[in-house]
């Protein structure tokens, strides 16, 4: 009996035959063709006349220029969930986080731009008197802070508001605008401290389901913060793929598997096809993706070693998607590694500390981090180069050589990038 105790019960896959896959994914297809059918409706809808008026949130207001003219540009986002943006006269005060009602033009929107996000000609008719409830705490965080930039800085990273260009460049440069853009690495962050924290009240309490109604609490937490956010794609992609990673722990189906990324990302597109379009979510499948494989190729290192490396195979593995897609690289650059790793016991302690009134304790390291001296340089790769990245990555998956060679040929586009800034 002792034995039977100490032995590890082993994960088992989703699907035990072909029959179940070719089920499971006609399945997919079926869901998939039915939500791109609503959407069409929906599309169809918006473009039955000229003109339609439609029902959005301001998400962002920034300034370009063009042509000698200054003008604001608005990104949008109806209720139905189409992302747009409109022009806007200079003299127009800043909307972002108010609820409104444009009226565009329809006639040159096809189905696919519906899908991506579109620019429309049009103008605003209404606007709501009342901030969003996540900009609204977005302007409580930022009055804890001296400074305007740490203060937009702190608000985006608990609200998801959008960061001002300047900072966002700036962050760009460092390396480390996966930190502040809301993501799967905050949501497993903030459901980890959930479960940490509700775990020694609930010892009092204790089921055999323990582990599963800590979870379902969590989620109910988590779910409540997504909408809250007002449920930016990002944010809910990762708050759906948490789902289906504890649905497939819950039933002993193994979760650190590539048919399980898959899997999780084939029901993801079935039920936003909109995904399909979405750079995070191919970014944010990519970085799983290469966590899978780290842990697959160092399996049984200590803990340590784990978590170092990780963080420095991440960075090196997703280089290139970087520099392909964003180009902007500076010798700061390579110490996101470490800054990720502080990022860790910093965010709660930054939570905490904003429930508290008492954000303002954290400005002296952030605000040095955001005035350093940093030069920056373009460093453009290619989408060429790209591709052929994203093909020896997959063929890690059959040869043992590509899985050897590819952190060297990532060091190599390192060292490259570190050549051309210095």
């Amino acid at each position: 009996p002792q034995r039977l105790c100490s032995m590890k019960i082993e994960s088992v896959p989703l699907f035990r035959s072909k029959k179940e896959t070719l089920l499971f994914s006609t399945g997919v297809l079926l869901l998939f063709l039915v939500s791109l059918a609503l959407e069409y409706s929906d599309y169809r809808h918006l473009v039955r006349f000229d003109d339609a008026v439609i029902r959005a949130t301001v998400l962002q207001q920034y300034e370009k220029r063009k042509a000698d003219r200054n003008y604001f540009v608005l990104k949008l986002r109806s209720n139905e969930g189409a992302t747009f943006y409109m022009s806007a006269d200079p003299s127009l005060r800043d909307l972002s986080g108010y609820g409104v009602t444009v009226r565009i033009r329809t006639e040159a929107i096809g189905f696919i731009a519906y899908l991506k996000g579109f620019f429309a000609h049009g103008y605003i008719e209404r606007m709501d008197r009342a901030l969003t409830a996540n900009y609204r705490w977005a302007r409580r965080i930022e009055t804890q802070h001296n400074d305007p930039q740490t203060g937009a800085l702190f608000a985006a990273l608990f609200t998801a508001t959008p960061l001002p260009p300047a900072i966002r460049e700036r962050i760009g440069a460092l390396g480390i605008s996966h930190l502040l853009a809301i993501s799967g690495f905050h949501i497993g962050l903030l459901s980890l401290l959930l479960f940490w924290v509700l775990r020694y009240p609930y010892g009092w309490v204790q089921s055999r389901h323990g582990k599963r109604d800590l979870f379902m609490v969590s989620a109910a937490v988590m779910a409540g913060y997504v909408s809250f956010l007002q449920m930016p794609p990002s944010v809910l992609r990762a708050f759906a793929m948490m789902l289906i990673g504890f649905w497939f722990y819950d039933r002993g189906i193994r979760v650190r598997s590539f048919a399980s990324l898959l899997i999780a990302a084939a029901l993801l597109i079935a039920l936003w096809p909109r995904l399909l379009f979405s750079v995070g979510f191919w970014l944010s499948a990519a970085g799983v993706f290469y966590i899978f494989l780290f842990l697959q190729r160092f399996e049984g290192r200590g803990k340590v070693f784990t978590f170092i490396g990780l963080h420095a195979w991440v960075y090196l593995m997703m280089l290139p998607f970087a520099l392909t897609l964003f180009g902007v690289f500076s010798l700061w650059h390579p110490f996101s590694v470490f800054w990720t790793m502080l990022f860790i016991p910093f965010y709660p302690l930054a939570l905490l500390l904003h429930l508290l009134g008492m954000g303002g304790v954290l400005d002296v390291p952030v605000e040095a981090l955001l005035n350093m001296p940093v030069e920056t340089a373009t460093v453009k790769l290619g989408t060429v180069f790209l591709a052929v990245w994203i093909g020896l990555s997959l063929l890690v998956l059959k040869s043992e050589t590509v899985k050897r060679l590819l952190p060297y040929l990532a060091a190599a586009v390192l060292v490259s990038a570190v050549y051309q800034v210095a």
